[in-house]
């Protein structure tokens, strides 16, 4: 079938975030349906020049990143990026006849910022929705283009696991939230056999505001990290972090090996490169997947996953539905977090092979979007 993916590439131009978007794109194309890749930014793009250090409305930029993307991808000319009645990629009239054509329109994660007419010609509309608890609490407060998105799609899909559960503390807005999770295209992330000795993370200090719902605030990575600083000072396990959002300055003093965030993930290839060369991934969730417990787990663990590298990662209630122990390590405290780094060191193969067996049993792009299209379809 014809599908058109609705993504954010270019408006995030780093390679994790480039990655999310391509997972789906290559995954649907293996699967061996027609795509094409949009780029709505609305009536202007404002995006963040990584080496100007300062934001610029050209389109030229982005949209460069963008094709730099899917041509490593196999996508080639297969794209549009639009800001008000500018465009670059695909002809317009072209892209119009395509949506006159697709069977399915896929909204991923960002809503679209405007409704063209061409855009509704599409058979079916998905939202997919990779920012459980903080998406639903926005829908109910009335966030306008979030809510006119979800308002014109059929089916919405979540990756917060426990969403509509009676001890979730997630609000469904009401809505019908089917449950998928991060695909990862194992094609592109194949086994690394060379050890590494460094645990790592990417992570960006503060993403999107803090969300203040029914009294309580769900804040982001900046609110949680703080209880694991002195993790590297608890154990003799090196443990790199590439942070956007706070500084050396920071970190190193309690022991984190530091670097720039954007640096190491300036590209899909750089960022496949930094994880592929790590000994295992840990990471700390945002405050609001915590607090929530909504059953979240990261699109960068899949790729560490995939990599035949075990993931140390903060508990938000993966135990009822993803195996744990081997290949997955949870934790809750800084505590647990170091006694954690000796399980996975303690038999490290066993736990590579078992990291890339759950990729595959779990995150395999093939399973998770042949379930996702048909659900959507129907």
């Amino acid at each position: 079938m014809i599908i058109i993916f609705s993504g954010s590439i270019g408006r995030f131009p780093v390679g994790g975030h480039a990655w999310i978007n391509m997972q789906y794109l290559i995954g649907l194309r293996e699967l061996g349906h027609e795509v094409f890749y949009l780029e709505e930014c609305g009536q202007e793009s404002y995006v963040y020049d990584w080496e100007a250090q300062q934001l610029t409305t050209d389109l030229a930029y982005p949209a460069s990143y963008v094709r730099a993307c899917l041509d490593s991808a196999g996508l080639g000319d297969r794209w549009i990026y639009r800001a008000g009645e500018q465009s670059i990629g695909m002809d317009v009239e072209k892209f119009r006849d395509v949506c006159s054509q697709a069977s399915l329109f896929l909204v991923h994660a960002v809503p679209v910022a405007i409704w063209r007419p061409e855009y509704l010609r599409a058979r079916r509309h998905s939202f997919i929705d990779t920012d459980p608890g903080f998406v639903q609490m926005s829908l109910e407060k009335g966030n306008p283009a979030l809510k006119q998105t979800v308002d014109r799609c059929q089916s919405l899909f979540t990756v917060g696991q426990h969403i509509g559960a009676p001890d979730c503390l997630i609000p469904t807005a009401g809505r019908r939230w089917l449950k998928t999770v991060p695909p990862v295209a194992l094609s592109h992330w194949p086994v690394k056999e060379t050890p590494a000795d460094e645990f790592t993370c990417v992570i960006q200090w503060r993403g999107f505001r803090d969300e203040v719902y029914q009294g309580v605030t769900y804040g982001q990575k900046d609110r949680e990290f703080p209880r694991f600083i002195n993790l590297p000072q608890m154990t003799t396990q090196p443990i790199r972090i590439a942070v956007t959002g706070a500084s050396e300055e920071k970190l190193a003093p309690y022991g984190w090996r530091v670097e720039q965030g954007w640096s190491a993930s300036r590209t899909p290839s750089s960022y496949r490169d930094f994880i592929g060369h790590s000994r295992a991934e840990f990471s700390v969730a945002k405050h609001g997947y915590v607090t929530t417990q909504g059953g979240w787990f990261s699109d960068r663990s899949v790729c560490y996953l995939a990599c035949g590298r075990p993931v140390l990662v903060q508990d938000t209630g993966l135990g009822d539905w993803l195996p744990t122990g081997k290949g997955v390590v949870a934790f809750r405290d800084v505590a647990e977090a170091a006694e954690g780094i000796d399980v996975i060191n303690s038999d490290y193969d066993a736990h590579r092979a078992s990291a890339r067996r759950i990729a595959e049993e779990y995150f395999s792009s093939g399973r998770v979007l042949r379930d996702l299209v048909g659900q959507a379809a129907d």
